[in-house]
């Protein structure tokens, strides 16, 4: 909060100066001028996604890092060991002024208030950023609500710039969701029958992408806020929408990672990162080459030639590598490389063997290699087809629905040639079955992608139990997270997330 207190005096400030040197070309975006143009409004349509971007880190930690999928074997001092691990408290409380998404969101508030007031060329584009605006502001509430429950409602730029004025308590969850819900309405109204990509890439919020979070909506407002069938049936419409929005699986999972293949049309909306701009964070998947190069891989070939200049931070866990543990299943190799002490005599290891293993390199988004330099330049997906399909086979099963033909077409494409239905194809069971079978297929499908522990929270509190070994009966209000002391400081309307004592 106090940054958005010197942000806004240092606006002040340089509108002051401008008023003082008489600058009034419509083309200098001040202060003042800032909503007069289409031309503003199109760079304060940029800073959103520079925004979003800066928060990539923080949305991967928040949706992923408590899961299953790491808490392994590191070759460097592993980092954010205690979240991984749940020992959480109110004064190690991660992620504290909300994880900074407050920040992004008021200058959405700010976008949404000012920009029907501009006049466009194109009155069409102008409906396409307000349906863009909306979609981001309902994705940052959604993960607010899902990482702290109760939060603050807070639908107007800051105009006052004292405590009073923008101290707001937290608004109860069933509020903050039909907040959520109301957002993504709007966003779709706006959009109406565009179904277009904002200058045809995805990397911009689309239809798609809203279509996409309200069936992820809907399913938790269904599943854990008491909506029942008449959310996930709102899920599964808006889920079966997004295939005729060109939109689909790629066709193998050889063309669907790596930087050359990231304009694929599985890929509905994607953060973008590109050299001498910003890179992802998946270097510090990685490791550095004094530890790598004298590693073999599982095939017994030798790393000594890769090239990299990384970190090793994050490892997978054991049971992460035993599920993975199908040579048949493309997304074994896809997803990591596996690096072992030596070569076992040329023959490698096809299967995990403990003694041998070093360690791992996280494999989606390896970057480019470019001279003697690696350049982690991923576009990151937030959300792809793969997604939608699993999601609306999570509609369909809590409507008590056959999930099996969404679950076998991920199935078919991991497996390719090695495919046979009557091993590989699942069929329909009880729903407690088809959850389990759908949480799998997805644990395989979207490691490292920002997924498995929402994943885990939308099928319910039973699941995480058992899923995750740091968690046991009793944790459930871990769940949540709390907020740190120097939050409610600056503002005592707010109070601490049940079970949290200060």
């Amino acid at each position: 909060m106090k940054k958005i207190i010197y942000l806004l005096i240092a606006v002040i400030s340089f509108s002051a100066c401008e008023n003082e040197l008489e600058l009034t070309s419509p083309s200098e975006l001040t202060a003042a001028g800032f909503w007069d143009t289409e031309e503003g409004a199109l760079t304060a349509h940029t800073g959103l996604y520079s925004n979003l971007r800066s928060s990539a880190s923080t949305l991967w930690g928040l949706g992923e890092l408590r899961s299953d999928i790491w808490g392994g074997r590191t070759y460097e001092s592993p980092a954010s060991v205690d979240f991984i691990e749940s020992n959480i408290t109110i004064s190690t409380a991660p992620y504290g002024g909300w994880a900074g998404l407050y920040s992004n969101m008021h200058k959405l508030n700010d976008f949404l208030i000012n920009l029907p007031n501009v006049s466009f060329n194109d009155e069409s584009d102008k409906n396409h950023l307000m349906g863009q605006a909306y979609g981001l502001r309902a994705l940052y509430y959604y993960t607010l609500l899902k990482t702290w429950g109760d939060v603050p409602i807070i639908l107007e730029p800051i105009a006052d710039i004292n405590p009073e004025g923008i101290s707001k308590p937290r608004s109860p969850q069933s509020e903050v969701m039909a907040q959520i819900k109301s957002d993504i309405a709007a966003s779709l109204n706006a959009f109406g029958s565009d179904n277009s990509y904002w200058e045809g890439n995805r990397n911009f919020w689309s239809k798609a992408a809203t279509l996409a979070l309200k069936g992820d909506v809907y399913i938790w407002s269904g599943n854990l806020m008491g909506g029942g069938s008449a959310d996930f049936t709102e899920a599964k419409t808006a889920l079966q929408q997004i295939a005729s929005l060109g939109v689909g699986l790629a066709s193998s999972v050889d063309n669907l990672w790596g930087v050359a293949n990231e304009g694929t049309n599985e890929f509905i909306f994607a953060i973008q990162y590109k050299r001498d701009e910003a890179s992802n964070i998946y270097n510090s998947f990685t490791g550095r080459s004094t530890e790598i190069n004298p590693q073999f891989n599982a095939a017994g070939e030798s790393m000594s030639s890769f090239i990299i200049a990384g970190a090793n931070r994050y490892g997978q866990s054991e049971k992460t590598i035993l599920l993975l543990d199908d040579n048949n299943d493309a997304r074994k190799d896809a997803t990591f490389i596996r690096l072992y002490k030596n070569d076992n005599g040329g023959a490698g290891y096809p299967t995990y063997n403990e003694p041998n293993y070093f360690g791992s390199i996280f494999n989606k988004f390896l970057g480019r290699v470019d001279g003697s330099e690696r350049i982690f330049e991923n576009d990151v997906p937030f959300y792809r087809y793969a997604d939608v399909l699993l999601l609306l086979a999570e509609a369909k099963n809590l409507l008590g629905e056959d999930p099996s033909g969404e679950i076998n077409q991920i199935r078919q494409r991991a497996y390719g040639a090695n495919y046979v239905a009557a091993t590989h194809a699942y069929v329909n069971s009880t729903q407690t079955n088809n959850a389990n079978a759908i949480l799998n297929e997805r644990y395989k499908e979207f490691i490292g992608e920002g997924k498995r522990w929402w994943d885990l929270r939308r099928a319910g509190d039973s699941f995480v139990i058992n899923e995750v070994s740091f968690l046991n009966s009793g944790d459930e209000y871990k769940l949540l997270l709390p907020i740190t002391t120097d939050m409610i400081g600056r503002n005592p309307l707010l109070e601490q997330t049940p079970g949290y004592t200060n």
